[in-house]
């Protein structure tokens, strides 16, 4: 792990224009060899755009492997370049929130998109802001450690644990914290609904409008893409949402994802379709992410 380190480490000496394509390219090596993620990828498509044919569908997979592996490269660019070198590559499409954020506790909601790193560097950077949000632990103590400490190199961050519950996520909050709340992966039915995400009823954490109400934070989206031509990142900090949560937690959580699915149409190929979002089925409903037939796998693939 510390010589794959090193190389991302020396990577981040590369130009954009060296590290796109190479990223893109490693992706489609990847779509070709890791099965069982093109199938969870492709079974997501199929169930959230039904109407497409199965060539367009293997056709998105393989772009959202391409901008996967894209991001993890580029991420020693966020790790280790240079201040200067950042402020040139973010480029931030919309005004900063600050009034917001200094108005009282914030939710900065923080779709799966490859770039989900982008948008916490470009605030920290663009005002004196420090930030708190859930960290999961990495197996690997290096890994751990770099990624730790590429996430807190220019300002303290505030990480918690899942385990750790909300309460200190609402302290942190009150004291000033913005919470970087990344809202849409599946942990099962803890904290959770069946509510509709690409008319798909799907367990969905309730936790963005249920903190929203205890602390009457208001609730910031933002969103980063790539910007063409391997150019950097774009982040788009969207107006805080009116009259969120309101009284009733379901409907607040269905407009959070209607919100994620309109973004999600804007950049199909940069959101995360290689996670298991669909793994939490209703009562009597089949797991959809049974192995493929045979023939089927390896059709996906070319």
């Amino acid at each position: 792990m510390r010589a794959l380190l090193g190389l991302l480490w020396l990577a981040h000496f590369l130009p954009l224009w060296i590290l796109g394509p190479v990223g893109e390219a490693l992706g489609s090596l990847l779509f070709i060899i890791m099965k069982p993620r093109r199938h969870i990828t492709l079974t997501n498509l199929r169930l959230c755009f039904p109407d497409m044919t199965e060539a367009e569908r293997v056709v998105l997979a393989r772009r959202h492997f391409q901008a996967y592996s894209r991001s993890v490269l580029e991420r020693s660019v966020l790790w280790w370049a240079s201040e200067t070198r950042l402020r040139r590559l973010i480029k931030i499409e919309s005004d900063l929130p600050l009034s917001t954020l200094q108005a009282g506790p914030t939710i900065l909601l923080c779709p799966h998109f490859v770039c989900l790193e982008i948008p916490g560097i470009a605030l920290v950077l663009n005002s004196s802001l420090s930030i708190c949000t859930i960290y999961t632990r990495q197996q690997d103590a290096v890994t751990d450690a770099a990624l730790l400490k590429g996430r807190s190199r220019f300002r303290p961050v505030k990480l918690f644990t899942r385990e750790q519950g909300v309460k200190p996520i609402i302290r942190a909050m009150r004291e000033g914290f913005p919470f970087i709340m990344l809202p849409d992966m599946d942990f099962g039915m803890k904290d959770a609904e069946f509510v509709p995400f690409f008319g798909i009823p799907t367990a969905t954490l309730t936790a963005t409008a249920r903190i929203a109400a205890a602390t009457k934070a208001s609730v910031v989206p933002m969103i980063a893409t790539f910007l063409p031509g391997y150019k950097g990142w774009k982040v788009t900090f969207y107006p805080a949402w009116e009259n969120y949560p309101g009284d009733d937690m379901t409907e607040a959580t269905r407009r959070m994802n209607a919100f994620i699915e309109a973004r999600i149409l804007e950049a199909p190929a940069e959101y995360f379709w290689a996670h298991k979002r669909f793994k939490t089925r209703p009562p009597g409903q089949a797991d959809v992410y049974s192995p493929p037939a045979p023939e089927q796998a390896d059709t996906a693939a070319h």
